[in-house]
């Protein structure tokens, strides 16, 4: 089975409707916020090329979703990892 990461923010609408989807498929996965963990917006931020929009879905080290269903939530990333913030 692939590894699913979903990177999102507490704050998002769009993160939270994603996880319910996920969790309603019964999806195995690993949730990051960005916005309180620098690491994983570093991580997010380099996968995506510097996308800033969340909701993103990684499977197995590959971006296949970045935000949900058209939408999505603009961050700034963690206050501590020196991205600019909206």
């Amino acid at each position: 089975m692939p590894k699913t990461e979903l990177y999102g923010t507490a704050s998002c609408p769009y993160t939270r409707e994603l996880r319910e989807w996920l969790e309603w498929k019964n999806r195995d996965f690993d949730e990051y916020d960005v916005e309180a963990d620098p690491e994983a917006y570093a991580r997010m931020s380099a996968a995506t090329g510097g996308q800033r929009t969340v909701p993103v879905l990684i499977e197995d080290g590959e971006v296949t979703q970045v935000g949900w269903q058209g939408r999505g939530c603009i961050t700034g990333g963690s206050p501590h990892s020196g991205a600019p913030h909206a």
